[in-house]
């Protein structure tokens, strides 16, 4: 399995503010390196692709990356890189930090390869972009709380348990955005923190605690729409539940989350909440076959969903989100292609926001391929069911929301739809 980690994230925060790429070129004149590809390499890859990075080679000059210019071309074309795998065929297509490359950018890139992928004039060639450095915090946290030493040996079982800490916060604030970064990726399959208020609580029950992240194999911080925010309660613990495993050798490992906080005394308009939902129920993946599962929940407030991350493990290979809306009309939000490797966040643009009256279902419909066609599958030829253990599966959605009074949601709904009739 490969390691990721959230670093590919920061694209979207800190490079996706270069001004709007231009392809230049014309009927008469191929595409080249530095006039034309190097610019979308800056702003999309090179965050991965350099040296000492997670990335299986370097994309930062013309000698590094001809000799991959057929890879780049194939992987590019299927969608696969840069990590973004919403289906752009279908629901919304509005998301903060979109870190994929347009059609455009796409067939720029496949002409300059057919073309034999030429480096042109040294001289077009943009200045070096300024990148963060590898394992850095994607958010500037204000607090940050690490879990103990945790000896995670050569050889043993998979391991999963909790610590819980002291905050050092000792009066309510609102987290404004929240990271969880893994101290050693290899060993690390996921980390769950929650916020502890019951000095009586259970070392291993996390089931009266409230979640603030997740940390899983390349996945992005939790940036909270403007106006929004999570409660932290004065003196609450947190509780870091852990899943490692071993890689043959011995591992220490601790991870730290980092909080954003909004100021003192100055609560955010509207809590955000970030659960499992759609989960799946019991999974039955024969051997040899793709199947559907479906899950679903019940919205008792209207609301607005901010964001959308798949969760599946080896087989997973693509999730769908559905609205369910009281009148039994329906709604695809958004699909997604699954790849474990990348657990992304998909924020969704706060005007792009889908919104929903009470009693509205979410609907979570779940793909896995247990074929030998999957090149996830480590065990084409077995049944798979669901289960903790990384070969095991499952099938949720991890949903960011906040609720709306029943005044807002109409509010909001008329605002659209007058948006609309407009345009």
């Amino acid at each position: 399995m490969r390691n990721a980690t959230f670093a590919f994230a920061l694209v979207g925060a800190a490079l996706l503010a270069v001004p709007g790429l231009v392809l230049a070129q014309s009927t008469d004149q191929q595409p080249t390196f530095h006039k034309d590809i190097e610019p979308i390499l800056q702003r999309s890859c090179q965050v991965c692709h350099r040296p000492d990075n997670m990335a299986p080679m370097s994309l930062l000059n013309y000698q590094e990356t001809r000799p991959w210019a057929r890879s780049i071309k194939n992987k590019v074309e299927a969608r696969e890189m840069p990590p973004w795998h919403i289906d752009k065929n279908i629901g919304v297509q509005e998301f903060k930090q979109d870190r994929s490359l347009s059609d455009a950018e796409i067939q720029l890139i496949s002409t300059w390869v057919d073309a034999g992928a030429p480096r042109g004039n040294p001289a077009d060639a943009p200045p070096p972009v300024e990148l963060p450095d590898f394992g850095a915090w994607e958010v500037e946290p204000d607090v940050v709380i690490t879990s103990p030493p945790h000896t995670v040996p050569a050889e043993a079982g998979d391991w999963w348990g909790d610590y819980i800490v002291p905050s050092g916060i000792t009066e309510d604030r609102y987290i404004k955005s929240i990271q969880t970064k893994a101290g050693d990726l290899r060993v690390v399959h996921h980390a769950l923190t929650y916020a502890v208020t019951d000095a009586e609580a259970p070392p291993d029950d996390s089931s009266n605690d409230f979640f603030l992240n997740e940390y899983a194999v390349g996945k992005n911080a939790d940036k909270y729409p403007e106006g929004t925010g999570k409660k932290f309660d004065a003196d609450a613990r947190v509780r870091f539940s852990f899943h490692y495993h071993s890689i043959g050798e011995e591992v220490v490992d601790q991870t730290d989350l980092g909080m954003v906080l909004h100021p003192k005394g100055e609560p955010p308009d509207k809590i955000i909440y970030s659960r499992q939902l759609g989960q799946a129920g019991e999974l039955d993946i024969p051997a040899g076959q793709i199947t559907r599962h479906d899950g679903y929940a019940t919205m008792y407030l209207p609301g607005r969903l901010t964001g959308f991350q798949p969760h599946m493990h080896f087989l997973g290979k693509r999730q769908c989100l559905e609205l369910i809306y009281p009148d039994s009309s329906t709604e695809m939000v958004s699909c997604a292609n699954f790849d474990f490797n990348w657990h992304i966040v998909y924020n969704y643009k706060d005007e792009a926001q889908p919104i929903y009256p009470a009693g509205t279902k979410l609907h979570v419909i779940s793909y896995h391929d247990n074929t030998e066609a999957h090149r996830g599958n480590v065990d084409p030829v077995n049944w798979t069911g669901g289960g903790s253990r990384t070969i095991d599966e499952m099938a949720f959605g991890w949903i960011s929301w906040f609720d709306l009074s029943d005044e807002e949601y109409q509010e909001e709904l008329d605002s659209r739809r007058a948006a609309a009739d407009n345009n």
